[in-house]
């Protein structure tokens, strides 16, 4: 018997390029799932920057299910189980999901996770309060006094995540450009996924021109 399934992926830029999470990859992942399972009857991809708690894709997803009665399926579970709003959003809904790389997971499994994520950032926090503690009680100066070096990483930094983003979402942008959309039309397509820019706003076609113009060739 087969049924119907609704992918979300996520994709994390501080992360992009290191984690193996690429969003073709989980495309991979889970068409290989659904293979002779069922159909796929929607995709929503998430692109998040740093700790943002909103998951609108998630939330199109589900509702998705829920009108389909689809199965949520994903491709990875122990990054997502790891996040707070994921967690929450998935159990406000009550929807059946499935993860590619542990099928057997079931709600227990995301409590276990997610407890143990929660332990981890906990102790994280306390040791670091601790070590500006002991540093403090040394008479260690804390602080940067020369702001220039700091300024500089900044930029490197900023440059970096730039570069990050547009890897994670040129996919997109080269899926819609597949599809004859213009610019301006790829731009709107972006907003109305609920996909922001690199600066968390909207898109414009100069906008979706930049993030082509560092395609590779």
């Amino acid at each position: 018997m087969t049924g119907q399934f609704v992918a979300y992926y996520r994709v994390s830029t501080d992360r992009q390029g290191r984690s193996g999470l690429g969003l073709h990859a989980q495309r991979a992942a889970v068409a290989a799932y659904i293979a002779g399972r069922g159909e796929l009857a929607g995709e929503f991809t998430e692109i998040e920057s740093g700790k943002k708690a909103d998951r609108p894709q998630l939330a199109a997803a589900l509702d998705l299910a829920a009108k389909r009665r689809a199965v949520l399926v994903i491709a990875r579970l122990d990054r997502l189980a790891r996040n707070v709003a994921f967690i929450a959003n998935l159990m406000d809904s009550r929807a059946e999901f499935v993860a590619c790389d542990m099928p057997q997971a079931t709600r227990l499994t995301l409590h276990i996770l997610a407890a143990v994520a929660e332990h981890e950032r906990e102790a994280i926090s306390q040791r670091t309060k601790v070590a500006l503690a002991a540093a403090r009680a040394r008479g260690t100066r804390l602080g940067n006094p020369n702001a220039a070096p700091a300024r500089a990483l900044a930029a490197v930094k900023l440059r970096a995540n730039a570069a990050r983003f547009a890897a994670a979402v040129l996919p997109i942008i080269d899926s819609l450009k597949a599809q004859g959309l213009g610019l301006r039309a790829i731009a709107r397509e972006l907003d109305r996924r609920g996909i922001r820019t690199a600066r968390g706003g909207t898109w414009a076609a100069t906008t979706v021109r930049a993030i082509l113009l560092r395609q590779p060739g």
